[in-house]
């Protein structure tokens, strides 16, 4: 089961690092759980963490941000191999044509985001900091 970020630290720490991955509407951000603050983790369970970042810059209306909000926890859940053990956010980089989608909960919006999704969840790795073991730093 994928935990979900809650707290401001925990996106500002997987924030911090570069994408890890590209699509043309959606980045791919990632850390590895050993991240401490203050002696208590920001991660307490060892388990593939989720967080969605839209920023109304991208998708104003709150109908759209919430299907695509769905979209993204529905893909995660859903994929044949589960996201590795690390913090990942799915971050909202560009906005999706309202002149080609009209309706913010259309059936063909709603399966742009999805294969979208899919094809950056597929290119899903652990950066190399992770994959060795460091931590980052937060501020």
């Amino acid at each position: 089961m994928t935990q979900r970020l809650r707290s401001r630290p925990q996106f500002q720490a997987v924030m911090a690092g570069a994408p890890v991955a590209k699509t043309p509407h959606f980045a791919l951000h990632c850390v590895a759980l050993e991240v401490p603050v203050e002696g208590k983790p920001l991660f307490p369970v060892a388990d593939a963490w989720l967080g969605v970042l839209l920023p109304k810059r991208w998708a104003r209306r709150a109908v759209t941000r919430n299907a695509i909000r769905r979209q993204i926890y529905e893909v995660a859940r859903h994929r044949s191999a589960p996201l590795p053990q690390a913090a990942w956010v799915v971050r909202l980089r560009s906005e999706f044509s309202r002149k080609q989608f009209v309706s913010a909960t259309s059936d063909a919006l709603k399966l742009a985001v999805r294969l979208e999704l899919e094809q950056l969840l597929s290119r899903a790795r652990l950066p190399k900091a992770a994959v060795s073991g460091e931590a980052r730093d937060v501020v």
